[in-house]
């Protein structure tokens, strides 16, 4: 594949991938509407935000003896139009249960869609490459934040709430379209397949210590990163003194940085090695993690600046670490292991929001009580991935004929 179609082909995927983080990441700063609409505990609103990470990490697994079975191209359309309905069944929910249980159909379909663009990904770009093309698609969540999530909060507080998820529905829509016209077929982890399949090449996988070791990384990486997001914006208006109209400007300004810094931290990630440069964004997001999660009243611009910082160093982390573990396996593996990786980062995130919502509680002027303990959550959970991303190593792949180079 040459390096036009190749890029092309990156931004595509990133166009998809932006859709489903805007879908995950529109209901976290309508927390404090939520709350007060449907008179909601934080730990009520925790369980909207994880179910979808929850089901997005079990739907990963039963689909990991599979994934590598098939041509890529026609599971991604399939995953991808069912995530269009289930973004208009968020839309036509009415109860709080009736958007817990839609939110569980959103990530069911997002989270495979997910998994299959990582593997897509894998498969297409060289691993001298890899660093640059996880770049690019963390200019999807980026985005999602500078733009998805200011123009969803607008829709809301001029629509109503349903309408994020009417117009993202559409877009999703959009996308399919372009991805049946424009997504070659992707079969090259079909030219050597594994000797069995299903259930048993599975289980072999994960008795290779490798995978054990990325998957671990994985989850201690998700589970800090998910300790303060999904009740970030709640803390940021209750505790920190942020205006709540002031919620979309923090996702502006960290979503124009981090989309501006993100491929340049995977081209970074790939001259200077990304065990390296995964190391200095743990250093840096490790304090800045502290400064928004403990409590105490900040000017307006201060909270903006270092929520926005966050955006950069903490889901920066995300770009090396991801093009660390597209490595971990050979091609005819990938799908499966990536499919194992959403899982436990699916997981990992839902137990981490979960815990999250049962270690803080409201206050009677709307904060959140012990938010400081997630921080500190968070802190160390970062400080153990230093160690962890120390074990992952390469494996070695034989060149395949027509394969690029």
């Amino acid at each position: 594949m040459t390096s036009t179609k190749e890029r092309r082909l990156l931004w595509l995927l990133a166009a998809v991938q932006f859709a489903h983080v805007v879908d995950f990441m529109i209901l976290m700063p309508l927390g404090p509407g939520f709350m007060r609409m449907w008179s909601m505990e934080p730990a009520a609103f925790n369980r909207l935000v994880s179910v979808y990470t929850v089901v997005a990490g079990v739907s990963g697994l039963l689909a990991a003896p599979w994934m590598d079975r098939f041509d890529r191209r026609p599971m991604l359309l399939l995953f991808h139009g069912a995530f269009s309905v289930a973004s208009w069944a968020c839309a036509c929910a009415q109860t709080p249960l009736q958007l817990l249980v839609a939110r569980g159909f959103s990530g069911l379909a997002g989270g495979l869609a997910g998994t299959t663009v990582m593997a897509i990904v894998g498969d297409v770009v060289p691993p001298s490459r890899r660093g640059e093309a996880m770049g690019i698609l963390t200019t999807a969540f980026s985005a999602a934040a500078a733009l998805g999530v200011p123009i969803g909060l607008y829709l809301a507080r001029a629509l109503g709430w349903q309408a994020p998820f009417v117009v993202l529905g559409l877009l999703v829509m959009a996308n399919g379209l372009l991805l049946a016209r424009m997504l070659p077929p992707v079969r090259a982890h079909l030219e050597h397949p594994r000797p069995v399949g299903g259930l048993r090449a599975l289980l072999g996988l994960l008795r290779q210590p490798p995978v054990g070791r990325g998957l671990a990384f994985m989850a201690v990486l998700v589970f800090g990163h998910f300790a303060i997001i999904p009740l970030l914006a709640p803390h940021l208006v209750g505790d920190l003194g942020l205006p709540e109209a002031a919620v979309p400007l923090v996702y502006l300004v960290g979503g124009v940085a981090s989309a501006w810094t993100g491929p340049w931290i995977g081209r970074l990630s790939d001259r200077l090695g990304r065990r390296r440069v995964f190391g200095w964004l743990v250093l840096a997001a490790i304090p800045l993690t502290l400064a928004i999660a403990l409590p105490g009243a900040l000017p307006p611009w201060l909270v903006v600046l270092l929520a926005g910082s966050y955006f950069v160093f903490g889901s920066g982390r995300f770009v090396p670490a991801q093009a660390l573990l597209s490595t971990v396996v050979m091609a005819r593996d990938r799908g499966a292991f990536m499919s194992l990786a959403s899982c436990v980062r699916d997981l990992a995130g839902g137990l981490s929001a979960t815990l999250g919502g049962a270690l803080v509680a409201r206050t009677a002027s709307g904060g959140l009580q012990h938010f400081g303990r997630l921080g500190w959550m968070a802190a160390a959970a970062a400080l153990v991935t230093l160690w962890l991303v120390r074990t992952l190593r390469h494996a070695e792949e034989p060149p395949r004929a027509g394969s690029a180079p």
